[in-house]
């Protein structure tokens, strides 16, 4: 092949690896509903979000509690009238029991985020049985569990067998502003603005800097969600008010 001919194919592919890669970037913000949907069908069993025509939208709230931050999230969702699911780690329960069950008084819902932060999908499915049997036993004693949600967000069809055996349903979520891993209040409350729809499940993280960053976050975007006419309701009000639409 001559010079000119690599030359060319070196274009060509550079610019088709631009779109893929701008294409895979702009999915990534924008999480279409549509991409959620075929990962559901691959593996059926978790919930990313309801179809609904009424505005309203789940807030899930993960890795608490947090002694410092978890109050103040509390304080700003009472604020602005706004409930959410609160998936905890039971491992960060101790010291912090007084906390959990203001959260419970305050009409949130509890979730199972197992007993540690880590990625559930590298336990074995006995290890993972048992994670979530241990983290059952400690949130039960505040309040019924209903819903499950494996660490970051990995999960296999056995660990839905797991799962639903124990009478557990399983969330994601189709609104995660990468709060894992991009530090800013402002990229997050735009990326739940702009992508948020009835029917959401929106996925925000406590504890440390994260914390810090949720709170700032809730009050740039609950505000201009209740503009929009927007209720922000836990996981459970959520499929009550789609099964009834």
């Amino acid at each position: 092949m001559s010079c000119y001919l690599i030359f060319w194919n070196l274009i060509f592919w550079s610019l088709i690896a631009s779109l893929v890669g701008l294409s895979f970037g702009l999915a990534l913000f924008f999480q279409p509903r549509w991409l959620l949907s075929i990962a559901e069908l691959i593996i059926p069993g978790v919930i990313y979000f309801v179809e609904t025509s009424e505005p309203v939208v789940a807030l899930t709230i993960d890795d608490g509690p947090d002694s410092i931050t978890t109050p103040k999230v509390l304080d700003i969702l009472s604020q602005h009238q706004a409930s959410a699911t609160f998936f905890l780690i039971s491992s960060k329960l101790e010291g912090n029991e007084c906390l959990v069950s203001e959260l419970v008084r305050q009409g949130h819902e509890l979730g199972n985020h197992l007993t540690q932060d880590e990625p559930s999908i590298q336990l074995s499915p006995t290890e993972f049985e048992t994670a979530l049997l241990e983290a059952h036993q400690a949130l039960s004693s505040f309040v019924e569990l209903h819903w499950l949600r494996p660490a970051s967000g990995w999960y296999s069809a056995r660990m839905l067998k797991i799962a639903h055996a124990h009478g557990y349903r399983v969330a994601l979520g189709d609104v995660f502003p990468y709060d894992t891993n991009i530090p800013s209040s402002q990229f997050a409350a735009k990326h739940i603005l702009c992508n948020v729809r009835p029917g959401s499940i929106i996925i925000l993280h406590d504890g440390g800097i994260r914390g810090e960053i949720i709170v700032s976050t809730l009050a740039k975007t609950l505000p201009e969600l209740h503009r929009r006419g927007f209720r922000v309701v836990t996981l459970s009000e959520l499929l009550r008010v789609a099964a009834t639409t």
